[in-house]
């Protein structure tokens, strides 16, 4: 089964929107995009623009639903679609549940939101090689100690762990980690502390203001943040989209829950491959593919080679 899988906040780089291929589905996408928004996207993807949150979420929608719209006009659709954190919402496009310009639009009041909340001294760090359980217990002994809480966001895998919290109190919890045997820990390129309790009211905003979107029951199966299992119907989906925010997004019970279903394809959209290489150490028998890593023709000729669908 096909899989596309779509990146969250922090995977963004410098120009990876005017990297994006030539193929005209891509330029439609992002002309759209400019219309809707009333804004030239191309902008959003500058040195100075990926320091908004506003900016870097709304361009990774777009660079996710452009792929999936290329790949369309080449006859390729996914069988399954699942993105983290904020690629929860073009993995909603792929398979569905949502239009393109209401996705767009609530993305833009998602990041908006978060972003007021706490504009600044906030964000993310990554931890490798503690279990979610030790993990858990060095959160519990930091506050214990008198710091700032910081909060499980993430978990990638059994052991890749994204914590959020305070600029102060992830440096000090990151100093902490590494004393207790964490192989790596940095801090990610994202400003708010995303997938916990400090973003509650901002997630009961985003659900009044989604309730005047409409969704549809997806075509495609669709893989939920918060739980890590299908979702099939509109009010789920979009129940998933509008509250991720506030909950740990439970990615790798995700990828596992794709690879049991039959996913053995995986594509990734740009831009980056943090997903991609996630996928190969929890799974090294799929097949998982980054699409800013090759020129389109041969993404294509890959995907229909791994899935059978060249004919031979």
């Amino acid at each position: 089964m096909l899989t596309y899988l779509f990146p969250g906040q922090g995977a963004q780089q410098e120009g990876y929107l005017r990297r994006l291929h030539e193929q005209a589905a891509f330029k439609e996408t992002l002309d759209e995009a400019s219309h809707i928004l009333d804004l030239d996207i191309l902008t959003l993807d500058t040195p100075d623009a990926l320091r908004s949150t506003v900016a870097v979420q709304v361009g990774l929608v777009v660079a996710g639903v452009a792929t999936v719209r290329a790949l369309a006009a080449e006859h390729i659709e996914p069988d399954i679609s699942a993105g983290l954190s904020v690629g929860a919402y073009p993995a909603a496009v792929s398979s569905g549940a949502l239009a393109f310009d209401d996705a767009l639009r609530m993305v833009r009041r998602r990041a908006e939101l978060m972003e007021t909340a706490w504009p600044s001294g906030y964000g993310l760090a990554a931890i490798a090689g503690l279990s979610e359980h030790q993990v858990e217990k060095l959160a519990h002994d930091h506050q214990h100690d008198g710091h700032t809480p910081v909060y499980i966001a993430n978990v990638n895998a059994p052991r890749q762990i994204v914590m959020a919290g305070s600029d102060a109190a992830l440096d000090a919890f990151i100093a902490r980690a590494l004393a207790a045997g964490a192989r790596k820990a940095t801090r990610l390129a994202v400003s708010v502390p995303s997938h916990c309790v400090l973003l509650a009211k901002a997630s009961e905003e985003l659900l009044a203001y989604a309730k005047d979107i409409k969704f549809r029951a997806p075509l495609g199966t669709y893989i939920g943040n918060r739980g890590g299992r299908p979702l099939h119907t509109a009010d789920a989906i979009r129940d998933d989209l509008a509250t991720n925010m506030r909950y740990t997004v439970r990615w790798y019970d995700a990828l596992t829950a794709m690879i049991e279903m039959g996913g053995r394809v995986l594509i990734e959209a740009p831009p980056g491959q943090v997903l991609s290489d996630i996928t190969r150490e929890a799974f090294p028998d799929v097949t998982v593919v980054a699409a800013s890593s090759m020129a389109f023709d041969r993404l294509v000729a890959t995907i229909r080679r791994r899935t059978g669908a060249d004919g031979g």
